[in-house]
Order: C-alpha cells, then structure tokens, then sequence
C-alpha cells in the first residue's frame, strides 16, 4: 500500500457521484435545449445567399440590419468579417425570388444609406446542397463513434471501449448543447471543430486508460477504485499541461482570429474543457460501474508455456 499513499493526492473516484449528476444535468440541459431550440444553422446547412461588402470606414451592425428590415429582409444576418469595415450577411432562401435577386436587392438596399458599399463577393447554397451536408455530417460523427468503439475494443477491454464511448458522447452532447442554449451559428466549421474534439478526447483517454491497465498489472494490492485514482494523479499533469497550451493557441483564434472564426474556436474551446474533464470522470467511472476488475486485464497466458517451463 505504500505506492497507493505515495501516488494519490486527489481522490477523483470518491466524486464520480457527483460527477454523474454534474454530466446529468448538464446533458439533460443540452437535450432539452436541442429537443426545444435545436441548432442555429447557417448557410451551410439552411442555404441561401452570402454576401460580403465593404465600407470605407468602420460601420454598425445595427444600423446595416435597421436597412436590411426597411428592405423587407428583417431575417437577414449580419456580422463583421476580418475587420470592422468588412460584413457578411447570410439572406435566407425564398421560393419568389432567385438568389441573384436577392443579392441584388440587399446591394441596392446598402447603397441607398451609403453608396461607397463594395461588394467583395457573393455565394449561393442551395437548399438540396445544405440538406445534403446535414444529413452527411450527422452520419460523419456516427461512423467516427463507431470506428472509435471498434479501435478501443481492439486494443482495451470492452468495458474501456464503452466507457470512451461515453465521454465522446457525453463530450459531443455538451458541445452541441452550449451552441443551442447560446443559439451560435452551427456551420461546416463548427462540425470539423466537433470531430477534432472528439479525436482530442480519445488521445486523452487512451492515456489514462493505458496507465490504469498498466497499473492493474503492476499493483499487487489495491482496489479497483484506488488504483485508478493512482493512474489518474499521475496522469495529470500531462492532461493539464496539454490542455493549458491548447486552451492558449484557441483563446488567441477566439479573440484574435476575428468573428469568422469565432464559432470553430469556441467549439474547440467547450471541448477541451468538457474533454478534459470526462477523461478524467466519464470514461473511467463507466468502465469501473460495468465492473472492470484486476482479472480483466491482466494478460493471456500463451498456450504451451507453462509446460514448456516445466521441462528441465
């Protein structure tokens, strides 16, 4: 016992309680918020028109969307991109009126208030391509949990393989969550931001998973309970190290990288905490709750060995 009472600093099994009804709560929040809000979809996924024009000087929002609802499109969506000077406005599509048309209409409508707009550019989405991409991307994180299942089930007992599972749904489900309570534009970028975190997650997990079967081979004593809060503290400054200097890099996109990049940094920024936090929770208090023992993971005998130690 003298290496449990060297190695444990941090009792994280003895809070798994609290930890399932903190995750509870907070998927519980998440569904109900999907179920009620659902996502804030952009152009990507809805379709429709995007258009980016420029000003000379730096412009208000609010005085770009007062014009566009004078101009009957009191649904458009405006934001700045890159700069202040710079806004993109996502217009819904409408059966009456040809994109082209609405393009159109919302530049005339601009250069009414100010006639030295620019336009930079103009895209169309249609509503086929974004149902497309919803049904695609939805089907990209499912192939994504199933392959990961498959992977840990390969390498780690089934009961370890369930519990990663879990925290990348778990992980997922909170994500998707915030951007609903929050109603932020969910677009192609913020489901490569929730692929990315889902593979973060899994490298996390894999390292403490490693260390908890490493551990149950290497301690003769101890219980389950107390040899995985030995592989977790010695595991965790590694988790927070990598954490922290991620958590760096994305709060620099998040603040600096302008609106555009918003969405996908805030992503990534739920996720690693919420990642961080279900390795450390979720993933080892499922496998611990479906009975992971000492016995599972120990090693298979080859056959023939023991006779062939038995011979002089």
């Amino acid at each position: 016992m003298q290496i449990l009472s060297e190695n444990r600093r941090i009792d994280f099994m003895g809070k798994r309680r609290l930890a399932v009804i903190l995750s509870g709560v907070l998927i519980f929040i998440s569904l109900a918020s999907l179920f009620v809000r659902g996502l804030n979809f952009g152009i990507d996924f809805t379709g429709g028109t995007l258009i980016e024009v420029a000003y000379p000087d730096s412009v208000d929002l609010g005085g770009i969307r007062d014009v566009l609802d004078d101009a009957g499109f009191g649904d458009a969506q405006a934001q700045h991109f890159g700069s202040s000077r710079e806004v993109l406005i996502n217009i819904a599509p409408r059966e009456d009126r040809a994109s082209a048309e609405l393009s159109d209409e919302v530049i005339d409508a601009l250069r009414q208030g100010d006639e030295s707009v620019e336009m930079r550019r103009v895209e169309f989405v249609g509503p086929q391509v974004g149902e497309e991409l919803t049904e695609q991307g939805g089907l990209a994180m499912l192939y994504a949990l199933i392959g990961i299942l498959i992977y840990i089930s390969l390498r780690f007992e089934y009961r370890f393989s369930l519990g990663a599972v879990a925290a990348l749904v778990h992980d997922v489900l909170i994500t998707l969550g915030v951007f609903s309570v929050l109603q932020i534009d969910f677009d192609l970028t913020v489901l490569a931001a929730l692929l990315a975190v889902i593979g973060y997650s899994l490298n996390d997990t894999i390292v403490v998973f490693d260390r908890i079967r490493e551990n149950f081979r290497r301690m003769r004593k101890g219980s389950p309970v107390e040899i995985m809060n030995v592989s977790m503290n010695q595991t965790l400054s590694r988790t927070l190290m990598t954490s922290l200097t991620t958590l760096l890099v994305l709060f620099a996109l998040f603040f600096l990288g302008g609106d555009i990049i918003h969405s996908f940094a805030l992503a990534l920024i739920v996720g690693v905490f919420v990642g961080t936090y279900s390795s450390i929770f979720v993933a080892g208090s499922t496998a611990l709750a479906l009975g992971i023992s000492k016995a599972d993971l120990m090693p298979t005998p080859k056959e023939g060995t023991e006779e062939v130690d038995d011979q002089p």
